[in-house]
């Protein structure tokens, strides 16, 4: 069973995350393989990735379409090929295809998506939408368009997650000139239940860079002791001070309860100069075949990049401390193989 936010709506889902609080670390198992470089793709922004059985299924923003890479070795990822499993044709996702996530909820798998309005390429015409495949292979069978995620505000970067039973829609709304964090219910994996709840402004200087005050990206996670965190990517995608920040919830908190979350101190994975790594963000979560978790997110090679193709996915491995508090390391070129 995937430990992540990708996991199955009726099982206990375990979600992993990393962040750099002062924490003596858990000693972290070996690992076999050699090591792979970083990126694992010359290009890739908004970079996603989920295991099914012994595969590892990528996908990252294309832009025009969806797509899926399929591998058992992410060091060979760029070998795979990239299959187109939807392409927009008209009307509400139309354009701006961006942040697809692979999600397998109930036995069927749900793709997760930021589109904009045919001739309205903009925030107040962009939305997230779901597509719904029954198949066993996300590569094969039929996706079909379940539409627009009723949100409350036109917003980005839409994910899922369970928690005590429940499945949870958490996105990045635009309310005013800021961009938040929200959590709602959902009834089905398609449809919202019950009212919103902004959890998180952006209200700290590290996260008001290049112009705009923004929290995008949300990727909710479970740490081995039960604790349920919120990673997030905070100032505009353009400034080289793009980084991942988090939330903790209270023990047993409700997290349709804004006063359930904590904001972290962060950033908790920032720009690495020496490594030649900038503007890092907008991360995912993996569980590798051992057992243990990883964590994916995009990042440019060199200042000055913005948000442009050069951004390319990176992985590394995620710690708990013996608090059970994620960790993570400083980004790096290379990375043992999971």
């Amino acid at each position: 069973m995937n430990l992540v936010g990708q996991s199955y709506l009726l099982a206990a889902v375990t979600l992993l995350l990393g962040a750099t609080p002062p924490c003596a670390a858990a000693a972290p198992r070996e690992h076999a393989g050699p090591a792979i470089a970083n990126p694992i793709l010359p290009s890739g922004a908004d970079p996603w990735i989920v295991r099914h059985g012994r595969t590892y299924y990528y996908m990252n923003t294309l832009g025009d379409r969806l797509a899926i890479r399929a591998t058992r070795d992410l060091g060979k990822l760029a070998a795979a090929p990239e299959v187109v499993v939807w392409r927009p044709s008209g009307g509400a996702n139309a354009q701006s295809i961006w942040a697809p996530e692979l999600h397998r909820i109930e036995g069927k798998w749900y793709i997760y998506y930021t589109a904009a309005a045919a001739g309205h390429d903009d925030d107040a015409h962009r939305g997230i939408f779901v597509l719904e495949n029954a198949g066993d292979d996300p590569l094969a069978g039929t996706w079909v368009d379940r539409g627009r995620l009723a949100t409350a505000h036109t917003g980005i970067d839409g994910t899922v997650f369970v928690d005590r039973g429940k499945l949870y829609f958490a996105y990045s709304p635009y309310v005013g000139s800021d961009s938040d964090l929200a959590i709602v219910a959902m009834r089905d994996p398609w449809t919202l239940s019950g009212p919103e709840t902004i959890i998180a402004r952006p209200d700290q200087p590290w996260e008001r860079q290049g112009g705009r005050q923004i929290l995008e990206g949300p990727a909710v996670l479970r740490g081995p002791s039960g604790q349920l965190f919120m990673s997030y990517s905070g100032s505009a995608c353009w400034s080289d001070d793009y980084a991942l920040g988090m939330l903790q919830a209270k023990p047993g908190g409700d997290p349709l309860d804004a006063a359930t979350w904590t904001k972290l101190p962060g950033p908790v994975l920032a720009k690495a100069p020496a490594a030649g790594i900038y503007a890092p963000g907008h991360n995912g979560f993996f569980e590798a075949g051992d057992g243990s978790a990883w964590i994916v997110y995009h990042a440019n090679p060199g200042p000055g990049m913005k948000c442009g193709a050069r951004r390319a996915p990176h992985i590394q491995r995620v710690t708990f401390d013996r608090a059970g508090r994620p960790l993570l390391a400083r980004p790096a070129n290379r990375t043992p193989t999971p």
